[in-house]
Protein backbone atom coordinates (compact mmCIF):
# COMPACT_ATOMS: atom_id res chain seq x y z
CA UNK A 1 0.00 0.00 0.00
CA UNK A 2 0.91 3.65 -0.48
CA UNK A 3 0.41 6.24 1.50
CA UNK A 4 -0.20 9.67 0.49
CA UNK A 5 -0.51 13.02 2.29
CA UNK A 6 -2.26 15.46 -0.78
CA UNK A 7 -3.64 19.11 -1.32
CA UNK A 8 -4.19 20.47 1.84
CA UNK A 9 -3.31 17.82 4.25
CA UNK A 10 -5.64 14.99 3.15
CA UNK A 11 -5.22 11.80 3.35
CA UNK A 12 -5.31 8.67 1.12
CA UNK A 13 -4.08 5.75 0.18
CA UNK A 14 -3.37 4.92 -3.81
CA UNK A 15 -5.33 2.48 -6.06
CA UNK A 16 -4.04 2.40 -9.61
CA UNK A 17 -4.37 5.94 -10.80
CA UNK A 18 -7.30 6.83 -7.83
CA UNK A 19 -6.25 8.49 -4.03
CA UNK A 20 -8.85 7.24 -1.98
CA UNK A 21 -9.30 9.20 0.74
CA UNK A 22 -9.04 7.99 4.49
CA UNK A 23 -11.20 9.19 7.35
CA UNK A 24 -8.21 10.51 9.47
CA UNK A 25 -6.51 13.96 10.40
CA UNK A 26 -3.20 13.81 9.14
CA UNK A 27 -0.48 10.83 8.41
CA UNK A 28 0.79 10.84 11.99
CA UNK A 29 -2.93 10.48 13.39
CA UNK A 30 -3.36 7.25 11.20
CA UNK A 31 -0.10 5.58 12.77
CA UNK A 32 -0.98 6.32 15.93
CA UNK A 33 -4.51 5.17 15.34
CA UNK A 34 -3.21 2.17 13.67
CA UNK A 35 -5.60 2.81 10.50
CA UNK A 36 -8.49 4.55 9.41
CA UNK A 37 -11.65 4.09 7.34
CA UNK A 38 -12.37 5.24 4.12
CA UNK A 39 -13.74 8.93 3.75
CA UNK A 40 -15.72 8.30 0.91
CA UNK A 41 -14.11 10.43 -2.06
CA UNK A 42 -11.82 9.05 -4.73
CA UNK A 43 -9.59 11.62 -6.75
CA UNK A 44 -7.37 10.89 -9.79
CA UNK A 45 -3.96 10.56 -8.67
CA UNK A 46 -2.58 13.07 -11.49
CA UNK A 47 -5.30 15.71 -10.17
CA UNK A 48 -3.63 15.54 -6.62
CA UNK A 49 -1.13 17.83 -5.28
CA UNK A 50 1.34 15.14 -3.24
CA UNK A 51 2.38 16.89 -0.01
CA UNK A 52 5.63 15.91 2.19
CA UNK A 53 3.58 12.13 3.59
CA UNK A 54 4.24 12.67 7.11
CA UNK A 55 5.91 15.13 9.47
CA UNK A 56 6.77 13.37 12.40
CA UNK A 57 7.13 14.28 15.95
CA UNK A 58 10.78 12.86 16.18
CA UNK A 59 12.76 12.82 13.07
CA UNK A 60 15.85 10.81 13.76
CA UNK A 61 18.63 11.25 11.53
CA UNK A 62 21.73 8.57 11.31
CA UNK A 63 24.00 8.29 9.39
CA UNK A 64 27.72 6.76 8.69
CA UNK A 65 25.68 3.23 7.90
CA UNK A 66 27.31 3.05 4.37
CA UNK A 67 31.21 2.50 4.85
CA UNK A 68 31.19 3.45 0.74
CA UNK A 69 30.36 7.02 1.79
CA UNK A 70 32.88 7.32 4.59
CA UNK A 71 35.57 5.80 2.12
CA UNK A 72 35.17 7.99 -0.52
CA UNK A 73 35.20 11.18 2.52
CA UNK A 74 39.05 9.65 3.06
CA UNK A 75 39.85 9.66 -1.10
CA UNK A 76 39.31 13.71 -0.56
CA UNK A 77 40.61 14.37 2.89
CA UNK A 78 37.78 15.10 3.98
CA UNK A 79 37.84 17.40 7.42
CA UNK A 80 36.37 14.43 9.80
CA UNK A 81 35.26 11.19 10.25
CA UNK A 82 32.66 9.87 8.61
CA UNK A 83 31.87 7.42 11.64
CA UNK A 84 29.41 5.28 12.16
CA UNK A 85 26.76 5.08 14.83
CA UNK A 86 26.42 9.15 14.26
CA UNK A 87 22.46 10.69 15.35
CA UNK A 88 20.78 13.58 15.63
CA UNK A 89 17.14 15.13 15.55
CA UNK A 90 16.25 16.47 12.06
CA UNK A 91 14.36 20.15 11.87
CA UNK A 92 10.64 18.80 11.20
CA UNK A 93 10.43 22.56 9.81
CA UNK A 94 12.07 22.16 7.47
CA UNK A 95 10.26 19.12 5.43
CA UNK A 96 8.97 19.60 1.60
CA UNK A 97 7.11 17.37 -0.40
CA UNK A 98 7.44 16.10 -3.86
CA UNK A 99 7.89 18.93 -6.57
CA UNK A 100 8.08 21.49 -3.57
CA UNK A 101 11.55 23.46 -3.88
CA UNK A 102 14.98 23.53 -2.42
CA UNK A 103 15.72 26.99 -1.75
CA UNK A 104 19.52 27.81 -1.80
CA UNK A 105 20.54 29.95 0.51
CA UNK A 106 23.14 31.94 -0.73
CA UNK A 107 23.63 34.27 1.92
CA UNK A 108 24.62 31.36 4.03
CA UNK A 109 26.54 28.08 1.77
CA UNK A 110 28.27 27.86 -1.23
CA UNK A 111 28.46 24.60 -1.37
CA UNK A 112 24.74 22.86 -1.65
CA UNK A 113 24.52 19.30 -1.77
CA UNK A 114 22.49 16.03 -2.10
CA UNK A 115 22.00 12.92 0.02
CA UNK A 116 20.02 10.21 -1.20
CA UNK A 117 18.39 8.01 1.88
CA UNK A 118 15.79 5.54 2.56
CA UNK A 119 14.20 6.77 5.53
CA UNK A 120 11.45 3.93 7.93
CA UNK A 121 8.58 5.08 9.40
CA UNK A 122 7.95 4.07 12.68
CA UNK A 123 3.99 2.31 13.79
CA UNK A 124 3.95 2.44 16.95
CA UNK A 125 5.59 3.38 20.30
CA UNK A 126 8.45 1.47 21.65
CA UNK A 127 11.75 1.52 23.71
CA UNK A 128 14.58 -0.77 24.24
CA UNK A 129 14.12 -3.84 21.81
CA UNK A 130 16.25 -5.60 19.85
CA UNK A 131 17.04 -6.09 16.85
CA UNK A 132 14.80 -9.22 16.70
CA UNK A 133 11.77 -7.25 17.58
CA UNK A 134 12.58 -4.06 15.29
CA UNK A 135 10.24 -5.75 12.13
CA UNK A 136 7.49 -5.08 14.16
CA UNK A 137 7.56 -1.48 14.71
CA UNK A 138 8.51 -0.81 10.79
CA UNK A 139 5.28 0.61 9.24
CA UNK A 140 6.65 2.07 5.84
CA UNK A 141 9.55 2.99 3.69
CA UNK A 142 10.11 6.64 2.20
CA UNK A 143 12.54 8.70 0.19
CA UNK A 144 14.72 11.36 1.91
CA UNK A 145 17.18 13.56 0.30
CA UNK A 146 19.37 14.60 3.04
CA UNK A 147 20.42 18.13 1.88
CA UNK A 148 23.67 19.69 3.44
CA UNK A 149 25.84 22.98 3.36
CA UNK A 150 29.14 21.96 3.27
CA UNK A 151 31.06 24.56 4.08
CA UNK A 152 29.30 25.01 7.12
CA UNK A 153 29.20 21.18 7.92
CA UNK A 154 33.18 21.41 7.87
CA UNK A 155 32.80 24.48 10.18
CA UNK A 156 30.12 23.07 12.21
CA UNK A 157 32.52 19.83 12.90
CA UNK A 158 35.01 21.14 14.72
CA UNK A 159 33.09 20.61 17.65
CA UNK A 160 32.29 16.97 16.50
CA UNK A 161 28.53 17.90 15.92
CA UNK A 162 26.67 19.08 13.12
CA UNK A 163 22.72 19.87 12.10
CA UNK A 164 22.68 23.27 10.78
CA UNK A 165 23.91 22.48 7.48
CA UNK A 166 21.45 20.03 7.18
CA UNK A 167 18.10 21.58 8.70
CA UNK A 168 17.80 24.68 7.26
CA UNK A 169 14.83 25.74 5.44
CA UNK A 170 13.33 23.12 2.96
CA UNK A 171 16.39 21.17 3.42
CA UNK A 172 14.46 18.32 3.71
CA UNK A 173 12.69 16.94 1.12
CA UNK A 174 10.40 13.60 1.63
CA UNK A 175 8.33 11.64 -0.35
CA UNK A 176 6.64 11.09 -2.44
CA UNK A 177 4.81 8.35 -0.36
CA UNK A 178 4.99 5.93 2.50
CA UNK A 179 4.82 2.22 0.79
CA UNK A 180 4.13 -0.18 3.44
CA UNK A 181 6.34 -3.35 4.22
CA UNK A 182 4.08 -5.66 1.88
CA UNK A 183 5.17 -4.26 -1.02
CA UNK A 184 9.13 -4.10 -0.05
CA UNK A 185 9.92 -7.62 1.12
CA UNK A 186 13.73 -7.05 1.65
CA UNK A 187 14.73 -3.62 2.55
CA UNK A 188 18.43 -4.60 1.97
CA UNK A 189 17.80 -5.36 -1.53
CA UNK A 190 16.96 -2.16 -3.55
CA UNK A 191 18.33 0.08 -5.92
CA UNK A 192 19.21 3.59 -5.12
CA UNK A 193 20.07 6.06 -7.53
CA UNK A 194 20.29 10.12 -7.42
CA UNK A 195 20.25 12.09 -10.81
CA UNK A 196 20.77 15.79 -10.91
CA UNK A 197 19.93 17.61 -13.97
CA UNK A 198 18.87 13.75 -15.67
CA UNK A 199 22.65 12.59 -15.44
CA UNK A 200 23.13 9.93 -12.20
CA UNK A 201 25.16 11.23 -8.92
CA UNK A 202 24.55 8.34 -6.72
CA UNK A 203 24.08 4.81 -7.79
CA UNK A 204 24.17 2.45 -4.65
CA UNK A 205 22.12 -0.31 -3.00
CA UNK A 206 20.62 -0.95 0.45
CA UNK A 207 22.53 -4.27 0.63
CA UNK A 208 25.36 -1.76 0.99
CA UNK A 209 24.79 -1.33 4.60
CA UNK A 210 27.36 -2.03 6.98
CA UNK A 211 25.07 -2.65 9.41
CA UNK A 212 21.07 -3.52 8.74
CA UNK A 213 17.66 -1.45 9.67
CA UNK A 214 16.62 -3.78 12.37
CA UNK A 215 20.39 -2.87 13.97
CA UNK A 216 19.77 0.65 13.36
CA UNK A 217 16.09 0.85 14.88
CA UNK A 218 16.91 -1.35 17.96
CA UNK A 219 20.10 0.75 18.64
CA UNK A 220 18.43 3.96 19.14
CA UNK A 221 15.55 2.67 20.23
CA UNK A 222 16.96 3.85 23.87
CA UNK A 223 15.38 7.03 23.08
CA UNK A 224 11.50 5.76 22.59
CA UNK A 225 9.96 5.70 19.68
CA UNK A 226 6.42 7.43 18.83
CA UNK A 227 4.21 6.23 15.67
CA UNK A 228 4.92 8.02 13.07
CA UNK A 229 8.46 9.00 13.75
CA UNK A 230 10.94 8.54 11.04
CA UNK A 231 14.37 7.37 11.04
CA UNK A 232 16.89 7.76 8.03
CA UNK A 233 19.18 5.38 7.60
CA UNK A 234 22.50 7.27 5.99
CA UNK A 235 23.54 8.04 2.37
CA UNK A 236 25.65 6.48 -0.05
CA UNK A 237 29.16 7.17 -2.04
CA UNK A 238 28.44 9.94 -4.93
CA UNK A 239 27.60 13.23 -3.43
CA UNK A 240 29.24 16.31 -5.04
CA UNK A 241 31.10 16.92 -1.73
CA UNK A 242 33.24 14.26 -1.44
CA UNK A 243 34.58 13.82 -5.22
CA UNK A 244 37.61 15.34 -6.70
CA UNK A 245 35.59 18.24 -8.53
CA UNK A 246 33.09 19.24 -5.89
CA UNK A 247 32.88 22.63 -7.09
CA UNK A 248 31.58 22.12 -10.49
CA UNK A 249 28.88 19.26 -8.98
CA UNK A 250 27.14 21.39 -5.83
CA UNK A 251 23.25 22.35 -6.80
CA UNK A 252 22.97 25.92 -8.48
CA UNK A 253 19.45 27.70 -8.76
CA UNK A 254 17.69 25.96 -11.79
CA UNK A 255 18.73 22.25 -11.25
CA UNK A 256 15.76 19.12 -10.86
CA UNK A 257 17.15 16.37 -8.45
CA UNK A 258 15.44 13.24 -8.80
CA UNK A 259 15.89 10.96 -5.80
CA UNK A 260 14.58 7.38 -6.75
CA UNK A 261 14.42 3.84 -4.66
CA UNK A 262 13.60 0.89 -6.14
CA UNK A 263 9.63 -0.41 -5.40
CA UNK A 264 9.38 3.34 -3.12
CA UNK A 265 9.45 5.43 -6.28
CA UNK A 266 11.10 8.74 -7.42
CA UNK A 267 11.19 11.88 -5.33
CA UNK A 268 12.17 14.94 -7.39
CA UNK A 269 12.72 18.09 -6.21
CA UNK A 270 13.74 21.74 -8.29
CA UNK A 271 16.19 23.85 -6.96
CA UNK A 272 15.62 27.52 -6.77
CA UNK A 273 16.98 30.67 -5.85
CA UNK A 274 16.31 32.66 -2.72
CA UNK A 275 15.48 36.05 -4.45
CA UNK A 276 12.79 33.54 -6.42
CA UNK A 277 11.55 32.18 -2.97
CA UNK A 278 11.39 35.08 -1.48
CA UNK A 279 10.62 37.99 -3.93
CA UNK A 280 13.61 40.06 -2.88
CA UNK A 281 17.66 39.61 -2.89
CA UNK A 282 19.35 37.21 0.04
CA UNK A 283 20.15 38.94 3.16
CA UNK A 284 24.03 39.90 4.17
CA UNK A 285 26.20 36.99 3.29
CA UNK A 286 26.55 35.08 6.80
CA UNK A 287 30.31 33.39 7.20
CA UNK A 288 30.58 30.32 9.42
Amino acid sequence: MKLVTFDEGKVGRVEGDEVVELAVGSMREWFERGGADDAGPRHALAGVRLRAPIVPRKFFHTAGNFREHEEESKRVGWSHEIAPWIVFFQNTDAIVGPDEPVVHPEHLTEELDYELELAVVIGKPGKWFGPEEAAGYVAGYVIFNDITARDIQRREMRSGVFSFCKAIDTFCPLGPWIVTPDEVPDPHDLRMELRVNGEPRQVSHTGRMSVTIPEILAHYSALGYSAGDVVSTGTVSGVAGFSEDAASLYLRPGDVMEAEIERIGVLRNPVIGWEEAHGEPPPPRVRW
